[in-house]
């Protein structure tokens, strides 16, 4: 399967964001691509909100982005995972993820696990952490197991999803920048993948506080397609069950694990 991934700079302005969200998928789908993956807070970004409050901008918009997601997905018979907020029913909404198959059927959403509460942030004042499991989609092919941004940081979540059975982690994110966030975002991309023998399909966003480097990383860590710093960009790659299988010929580590000591 061909698979994109997205990276742009979203505003506060649903509508503006959609329409890049437009842009990227009419170009994947002209790219050959099965699905397209774009980062967290694609709906729209918290920092930048124009009007409202960040609740009532949620409890209007949450609909009308999965809409447009299914929309865009089923004009152009392409998949779409994108992130958004989804309202709680409490001021602090849910980080999530939306995945839709390429007829616009909706596959599943996953609630952020662990909140960035870190390098002096604090996402859970604002938004509620997931109430939910892990989440793998099927499309085509291929098993998509869905992590957002600082979940990254967390192994066990990308080894349950690989010994469950994922063959793609799926990682939409908004990276902050800061010393040496380029290098942690790279080497935990790779690592996730390497320790896994999963590929990785990675999409962050690129403003003036997050680093952009999305990128799509095979089973033994080789990035095959990558951005930089591009406000507005797509990738495209092929992304195959073969390559794991190749892979985990010589490369056994999830059969050798040694889970009685565990």
């Amino acid at each position: 399967m061909r698979i994109s991934v997205g990276q742009f700079r979203p505003t506060g302005v649903i509508e503006e964001n959609l329409e890049v969200l437009r842009r990227l998928t009419a170009q994947a789908a002209e790219e050959g691509a099965g699905l397209v993956v774009f980062p967290e807070e694609s709906m729209l970004t918290q920092r930048h909100l124009v009007t409202d409050t960040f609740e009532e901008a949620v409890d209007t918009e949450w609909g009308e982005f999965v809409a447009a997601l299914k929309d865009m997905a089923r004009e152009h018979g392409i998949a779409i995972i994108a992130g958004g907020y989804e309202p709680s029913g409490t001021p602090r909404p849910y980080n999530t993820l939306v995945a839709v198959d390429g007829s616009g059927a909706e596959l599943g959403t996953y609630r952020k696990l662990h909140l960035y509460d870190a390098f002096k942030h604090k996402e859970s004042d604002t938004i509620t952490p997931g109430d939910r499991d892990l989440l793998s989609v099927r499309i085509g092919e291929l098993t998509f197991g869905l992590l957002t941004c600082y979940d990254l940081r967390f192994p066990e979540l990308s080894r349950k999803l690989a010994v469950d059975g994922a063959d793609v982690l799926v990682v939409p994110a908004a990276w902050f920048k800061g010393d040496h966030k380029v290098d942690h975002w790279q080497t935990l991309l790779k690592a996730r993948a390497v320790e896994n023998t999963v590929w990785v399909v990675a999409a962050d966003t690129c403003s003036d506080s997050t680093i952009g480097h999305s990128a799509i990383v095979d089973p033994l860590a080789l990035p095959v397609a990558a951005l930089e710093d591009e406000r507005e960009a797509l990738v495209t790659a092929e992304v195959t069950r073969d390559r794991i299988e190749d892979v985990r010929s010589f490369l056994p580590v999830l059969q050798n694990r040694r889970t009685d000591v565990l």
